[in-house]
Parts: C-alpha cells; structure tokens; sequence
C-alpha cells in the first residue's frame, strides 16, 4: 500500500548521453554503462512504444507518468515521453490540493500549460484524479462543514428589569411586589404568564397574598427562567381574596429580565397587571421592601447572545399491558399505546421513565410530555432526580393540564449529570391522565448550530461541482479519460453480498487529519456523484460523451495474501453504483505497485495472482488499464533491495517480470477491453523520494541510461 502518490523526481545528470538508441531525440546523447558486456544489448531496442502491434491492439496506449511542469518545459523530460509513449499521466497537478488553496480559490495554470504543450505535440493525456481521499485541501473541505451561524435575535420593546447582585439564604431576603388595582377572588382559578430571561438560571417562589391579612398563599409553583427568552406559564387556585404578587428571588445572585406578563382569571383574557408589556414608562404597583438594596426598571428589552436549540436525546413510548415499572402505590396500566391514570382521591406519583433508561449528562433539558386529560386540572407536577441519597439532584415542576390532548414541554435546568428517574405525581388533582410518551431534550444556547448530514452532503457536492467543472474547463475536452474515483476500497470490513466495505475516515490514525474521504459525507453510494458531474461538465465544455472514459483506480487489486478479495469486492461496487440504470462507469485501473520477490514460493504466489487479477479483470466487461506499473525486487526474506545493491542478474529477473505481466495482459484481456499500461516512475526512485525511496523502480536509472526492465518491457510489447 503506497503512502503518498508521488512521482519520483527526475534528476537531470550534467552528464550527455551516447551510443544508445535513444538517439534520435533531440539532443539526448547517453553514456554507455560501465559494464559494456551487460547492457551493450540495450542499444539495439528502439522506443517502447514503436513495439506495439496497432493491427493486433487498437485501443490499446502506452503511458508513462511525469510531472506537468517538467512536461510543459518542453525538455528532456517532455522528449522523452513523446518518443516512447501515447499517454501520460501528470502526477499531482490535477488533484484537488493541487489546485484549490485554503479558501476555495482554483488555480488551473499549471493544468492548462500541460494540456497545451501535450495537445502541440499530439500527446493523450490520463486524468488523474476526479475524487480522492488524498492530496485533498483538508482545510478548506473542513471550512465548508463547519456550524451554521445562527441570524442574531432581533428584539424590539421594553422589559422589567432586575437586579438582584446580592445572594441571600432565603427566599424573602429580596422580593419585588406587585399590587393588583382589583383583587384576585377566592375559589377562582388563574393563570399567570411571562416571558423571562437570566444571566443564568433561576427558580424562585410566587407567592400571593393581601397585605396585613395574614393569608400568603406558599404552595404556588415556581418562577423559572433560562438565560435565553422564553415564557413560563402556571396555574393556580387562591382560597381568599388576594391583592399582592410576591417575587422572592433572595436566593439569586444575578440579572433578570422580565416581559408580557399576564395574570387572567382562567377562562378570561382581562389583563390584571397594568402595563404588563412595560411599554409605557410607568411602573405603579411595583414596589420592594424599604431595606432591600436591588434595583428594578423599565429598559429597552435586550435580545439573547444566540438561540435555544433543542436536541432530542430519547423518546419512550409504552406497551399495552401491566403497569412497567416498579410501583410507587400506584399501578396505572397502559391501555392503547397509553399509560392510563385516573384519581383516587389519594395522594399519587409513578414513575413514567426509570433512570436506567435515561442517562443524562450536565445541562439544561426540557421534557415533553404527550399527555390527554378528561379536564383542567391543577397540582399536578414532575419530578427528575439521579438518586434518592440526601445527595441526589432533584427537580420538581408544575405540569399544566388543560381538557384535551396536548404536548406539554417543562424546562429542566440545570441538571447536573447522572441517570435521572422522570415521575410524574399528580397527587390529589381530581383529573384522568393518559400519558403516550416521554420526550427529553437537551437545551443549549447557540449562535451556531451543526449543518445536518443532508446539508454537508449539498455543500460537498457543490465543491466537487466546482471542481470538477474547473478542471473539464481547463482541459476543454482534450483529457478523454480520468480517474474519476482513487483508491475508494478498504482492505477490510465486509459488507454482505460485496465483500470489503469502502474507505472511511479513522479517528485512530494519526495521518487521518490530511485525508479527507468524500464517502463519509456522500454515503456509500458517493461514486455516483463525480460519475454524474464529469459527464456533464465534459460535454458542456464541447467533448464528444461517446469519448469519455471514466475509470475506478485502485491498488492490491493483484493481492495474492486475500486472494484478489479487494479485486472482487470493486467489481461488487460497480454493479451497486451501475445499478441505478444512470451512473456507467468504463473501465476499472490497477495501480501495480509490485517488487520481484527472490523467494521462489512468494514469486510464485505473486505471478498466481496477477493471472488471477487480469482473468478477473477481464470477465468484468469493463476497459482495463494498468494505471501506475512501477517494480521493487526484495530479498529471501522479503526485505527491499535497494537500488545500488541490485545485481545484473536481478535486474534481468525484474525485466522477466514485465515482460511476463504484459504478455498476459495481451493473452488474458481481451482486445476490446485492453486500454493500456502506464510506466508509473520513468526513472528510479531516489534516496529523498517520498515514493519507493531508493528503489530500483524505473525503466531508466537516474541518469536516464536504459536498464534491463526496458528491454522486458519492450519484449513483452512485442506480443
């Protein structure tokens, strides 16, 4: 497995060339070996490519690949690969990182440069590569992905605000009063409303009373806030007469903020707090406790830092049946999808979700409850808690129920972490519940939140449009052949009826952070796209569509240690991505990044296997093309041999094995199907490559005189 698809680098010797066949290109002399009597045989061999039967292999090109800009300077390079090939290959000017920087620009100068000294001197070119897990700009393709920034709350009007800077040990150490102009009546039902924001949250009493009468009303339920805007509602029943509304936040260190309040009899829409909108400027009926030292006033209502974002952490829902859970008194059973209460005139609570069921983390939640009640009622409140230690977090809220079905939502802040029990307790409210399900969700105040799957896929897909479409425009239809997809099959995982699953990123490996795998975001079904965007962008450029050749390239397709199972598995993905009747795709790459084992059972194994492959390959239908053929030799042991140390007669062995792997690629692929072979590194690789270093990989050595593997790759032209 190649770690970085790089093209080794040609080193142009001060030495000139002489007395070889190569010759006849312009100004290339070469120097003969040392050793006139090994290689004075190379001399007799003309270009590789004036080997090849035409009448025999029509479609078939010879290619070898180079670097654009060596190519575009129109040197040795670029005369060289006009004498001895049809097609090349540019090594990394046409990946993504090549040409797209950090913000997404495009830079196609180096592309067009080649195209055009390739098309002045009527050189194909192989593209290479459409969509690649490599060489990608990992840090522009992650920029796209990053959260959506959330349009900040615009607010408009006047709130109550408070300031409560000091924090007491009891309720009463700091009150704000309201006293109502009429009275509310005792045995009546009403509901107070308000919206309410905090620098941080809060829950504190309301109480009720008439001042001096002795009859303060304590059970009321609680003022609670975020530190977003949100509104509160509760419902209550007083027993007297009551003129005066207590807000007793002593225990609270901090800003509030305090808007549309509203206190209705129940049933009624009459305001009973004046200016309850804090439009006006008049604050009448408000006052504190003379020795209280915080501060209330009217201001221009502030608008929250981001938005609250509800994120569902479970839902559960209830099977007909016994009552599911360990009982508390109270057995409710479910009936129809429902968990069915009905009071006793007792005091009652059930558990409606148990801690072992709903693990939560630090924060703020809000539960809903899909609840239908036969009428109003009053009293009835949830409980969470994450034990029943005199250490354990407990919180109790009012629940409003009102005759009907409703979704009713109850903020939890504040959680502190732990498997929270959810009991729903309507103690002794005359009402019938049936409770469908539970719902929590964890709360947080954003200014941004994740784009979802569905919008990373959009957005990759219109950098990949972007690109695609770049690159077609840059090669104006010259480039009729591309790796449209590099490399996208893992060597493991199995997926059932394919074989091994595609490439995905691994949070494990430490190179992972300079790869960037389309798959993830696109789906399994990701080759569609280039696929699709190729085609389109190729013929609205003027290319003829009955020209392009798309192929799938990949490496260890002559795997002997799986027995070809990544071969195997390719062809499995071809048929699913061809199998939506749209997507066609030509042909299928191998990259061949082989070495000559001296070990004669390993050799053995190898050759096998490369049989395998092309037989394979064949029986696919699709063109075949060797993509990037470049050859090691290693040792008894299978450890590299490197370049200075290969003898003579190991470098004839190497030149036995090309000339074996194209004899039967011409015996073994049929002629319709035979698209090529491409020479991946023209010279050896040398000690500083980042490919292959210091391997004897080339039909040339670094000084461009010919070695034994160019006269096996010419014999085995020959076929």
């Amino acid at each position: 497995m190649k770690k970085y698809k790089v093209i080794a680098a040609v080193a142009l010797s001060a030495g000139v060339f002489t007395g070889c066949a190569d010759t006849d290109i312009d100004a290339f002399v070469v120097d003969k070996p040392a050793s006139i009597a090994d290689y004075e045989y190379l001399n007799s061999y003309q270009s590789l490519k004036s080997y090849i039967d035409r009448s025999r292999h029509p479609k078939f090109l010879l290619g070898g690949a180079l670097g654009a800009a060596d190519y575009a300077q129109k040197g040795l390079v670029y005369r060289l690969a006009n004498a001895n090939f049809d097609i090349v290959t540019p090594g990394n000017a046409m990946k993504y990182a090549s040409v797209v920087d950090d913000k997404g620009n495009m830079n196609f100068e180096t592309v067009t440069s080649f195209v055009e000294a390739a098309r002045g001197a009527g050189m194909q070119i192989y593209g290479h590569t459409l969509c690649w897990h490599e060489q990608q700009n990992v840090k522009y393709l992650n920029s796209l992905l990053k959260d959506r920034e959330l349009p900040p709350v615009v607010v408009e009007g006047n709130c109550l605000y408070i300031n409560a800077s000091s924090k007491g040990s009891n309720p009463w150490d700091q009150q704000c009063t309201y006293d109502l102009v009429s009275p509310m009546e005792a045995g009546k039902t009403y509901v107070f409303t308000m919206n309410t924001r905090g620098s941080e949250s809060f829950q504190f009493p309301f109480w009720v009373e008439t001042p001096g009468a002795g009859n303060t009303h304590y059970g009321q339920p609680q003022i609670t806030g975020g530190t977003t805007w949100g509104e509160m509602s509760m419902s209550f029943t007083v027993n007297s007469d009551c003129s005066r509304l207590l807000f007793c936040f002593g225990q609270f260190g901090g800003e509030m903020w305090f808007d549309d309040m509203k206190l209705v009899e129940k049933g009624t829409n009459v305001n009973l707090i004046a200016n309850g909108d804090f439009e006006g400027t008049s604050l009448d009926g408000w006052g504190k406790p003379g020795w209280h030292n915080h501060q209330y006033k009217i201001v221009p209502k502030p608008g929250d830092g981001g938005q609250l974002v509800e994120t569902e952490v479970r839902t559960y829902t209830y099977t007909d049946g016994d009552f599911p859970f360990y009982p508390m008194g109270v057995k409710p059973p479910v009936i129809n999808g429902c968990i069915h209460y009905e009071s006793d005139g007792n005091w009652n609570q059930f558990f409606i979700l148990p801690g072992g069921d709903n693990p939560l983390t630090e924060g703020d939640y809000v539960v809903y409850l899909d609840l239908t009640a036969n009428k109003d009622a009053s009293g009835v409140q949830l409980t969470m808690q994450n034990g029943w230690g005199s250490d354990a977090q407990s919180i109790t809220m009012p629940v409003p129920v009102s005759e009907g079905r409703h979704k009713v939502g109850i903020k939890m802040n504040e959680v502190a972490g732990g498997n929270y029990d959810i009991i729903l307790k309507p103690q002794t409210a005359d009402v019938t519940l049936d409770l469908r399900s539970v719902t929590i969700c964890s709360v947080k105040n954003m200014s941004s939140i994740p784009l979802t799957p569905e919008e990373k896929a959009e957005v990759l897909t219109g950098a990949l449009d972007r690109f695609i479409g770049g690159m077609m425009t840059a090669t104006q239809g010259y480039v009729k052949a591309w790796d449209v997809v590099n490399e996208p099959i893992s060597g493991g995982g199995n997926i059932q009826g394919i074989g091994y699953d595609l490439q995905h990123s691994n949070p494990e490996n430490a190179d992972n952070a300079n790869k960037f795998y389309w798959q993830d975001y696109l789906g399994s079904d990701f080759v569609r796209v280039p696929v699709r965007l190729a085609r389109e962008h190729f013929e609205a450029v003027g290319g003829n569509p009955e020209e392009l050749k798309l192929f799938i390239n990949d490496y260890n397709l002559e795997s002997d240690w799986d027995d070809n199972q990544k071969l195997k598995s390719l062809i499995n993905w071809i048929k699913r991505w061809e199998s939506d009747g749209v997507t066609k795709i030509d042909g299928i790459g191998s990259q061949m990044h082989i070495s000559y084992y001296l070990n004669p059972a390993t050799q053995e194994s190898k050759s096998r296997h490369i049989v395998k492959m092309l037989e394979l390959l064949a029986a696919s239908g699709k063109l075949v093309r060797i993509t990037e053929l470049d050859m090691g030799i290693c040792d008894e042991d299978g450890k590299p041999i490197p370049t200075a140390e290969v003898t003579v007669e190991q470098h004839k062995l190497m030149a036995d094995y090309y000339q074996f792997i194209i004899e039967k690629y011409f015996e073994i692929i049929p002629v319709d199907q035979q698209f090529g072979i491409t020479q991946w590194c023209l010279t050896d690789s040398p000690e500083n490559s980042g490919w292959r270093a210091n391997t004897p990989t080339g039909l040339w050595n670094l000084n461009f005189n010919r070695k034994p593997a160019y006269a096996g790759f010419a014999e085995g032209l020959k076929k």
